[in-house]
């Protein structure tokens, strides 16, 4: 990025009066920056833009191509970081406005559905607990305006929405409205005529269940990323999408179903509490046994994604026309394995930052433009010239992502 450009993306990402505009303007500036990278891209896979001083030579010529994208990569990224940086400090506003929402909403139904019986007590406590709720909500929301609001707790380190954390909160604000609005019933007129405490032993085991796979999800995956056996890269902002998707934007299977059955448990706790609200509300041990079920099918989910990285061969790259021969200084040399791309990890900035080490050298994987992608590096295969400061002999070569996991080492023998 040049300095005039970083100028300009700090200066985007500085909050403003105006927030729609700057958003606007944000927005803006990131899609004429993809736009002209993707038409750079393009350009210079169909070999045109490259300065004769270098297109004489293939190895300069394709460094050089490699830098270029690499740069105009980096302008992307500041280009999207800063009108994120905006679009995230609208959230909580969102956050506002969705806690007004529900509660107007919890009114007019209410107003809609007293139109035979009347104006009754519960729904007097149903709105008052509704109102009790709203306001630590709306100030804690405030508190921490400045990561998204009611985002903030549901956020992992990754920068990415928790499922496990959203299906918990969503449990434990339905327990704490049930609790006010029970405790609000005798202040209203009514009294909890149900058949006892004991109902709401399911609803405790399923806030129970839920806080635990909260907790031991968050620890599974810092287990897992300190042991080099799952790949993070922090994400720009939060988003929904999260909440269903994996790291690289596709429905995850065990995260749609642990948001669907919980999603529906909670209606149906809400609908037995709504249609008696003089019982002690309670979860069906069926419901009980439904959430387990999905729970250890989301942690065991969580148990067997990513892998770590490996290398499984390196071998010397030959064009057409070229003679079986031994690895020598200045070739390239194709390293094939797994899991060198991480999850999220496919945009060109993330690919700028992959490193092959061989010995004591490190090696930037040039950037291969292809028309509509890259063909080099790939999540199974990089290809990288060797330098000439590597020692003719037995070396070692690995690879470093751009989530800083290594992979094994493989040997090779590099002759004169």
């Amino acid at each position: 990025m040049t300095e005039r450009e970083g100028t300009v993306a700090v200066q985007e990402a500085r909050p403003c009066g105006d927030q729609a505009r700057c958003a606007e303007g944000g927005r803006a500036g990131h899609r004429s920056a993809v736009a002209a990278f993707l038409a750079r891209r393009d350009e210079l896979a169909a070999g045109q833009g490259v300065p004769a001083a270098v297109a004489c030579s293939p190895v300069a010529s394709r460094q050089w191509i490699s830098d270029e994208l690499a740069q105009s990569a980096r302008t992307v990224a500041g280009h999207r970081r800063a009108a994120d940086a905006v679009a995230f400090r609208r959230v909580r506003h969102v956050t506002f406005g969705a806690l007004g929402g529900a509660v107007l909403a919890l009114l007019l139904g209410q107003a809609l559905t007293a139109t035979g019986t009347g104006w009754t007590g519960p729904r007097t406590a149903g709105l008052v607990a509704a109102l009790l709720l709203a306001v630590p909500l709306t100030a804690a929301a405030h508190a921490h305006r400045a990561r998204g609001g009611l985002l903030a707790p549901l956020t992992g380190d990754d920068n990415r929405l928790s499922t496990s954390r959203a299906v918990a909160a969503g449990w434990l604000l339905f327990l704490v409205y049930a609790l006010l609005f029970l405790a609000l019933r005798p202040v209203t007129g009514g009294d909890v005529t149900g058949p006892g405490l004991a109902r709401g032993v399911g609803l405790l085991v399923v806030f129970a269940l839920t806080a635990a796979v909260a907790v031991a999800a968050q620890a599974l995956v810092r287990v897992r990323i300190v042991g080099r056996r799952l790949q993070k890269l922090r994400a720009v902002r939060p988003r929904a999408a999260d909440l269903w998707c994996d790291d690289d934007g596709r429905a995850a299977l065990a995260d749609v179903q642990y948001v669907l059955v919980s999603a529906a448990g909670l209606v149906l706790c809400g609908v037995r509490l709504g249609t008696r609200p003089d019982w002690v509300p309670g979860a069906p041990w069926t419901l009980v046994l439904l959430l387990v079920v999905s729970a250890a099918w989301y942690l065991a989910a969580k148990c067997a994604e990513g892998g770590r990285p490996t290398v499984l061969s390196v071998v010397r790259s030959r064009e057409a026309g070229d003679l079986d021969a031994p690895i020598r200084i200045g070739d390239d040399i194709e390293i094939r394995g797994l899991g060198f791309v991480p999850p999220g990890g496919g945009g060109p900035d993330p690919l700028t930052r992959l490193v092959v080490r061989i010995g004591a050298v490190h090696a930037h994987v040039p950037l291969v433009p292809v028309p509509g992608g890259f063909s080099n590096p790939t999540d199974t295969a990089l290809t990288v010239p060797l330098p000439a400061d590597v020692e003719p002999g037995p070396v070692e070569v690995w690879v470093v992502t751009a989530a800083g996991v290594e992979t094994n080492r493989v040997a090779i023998h590099v002759v004169d």
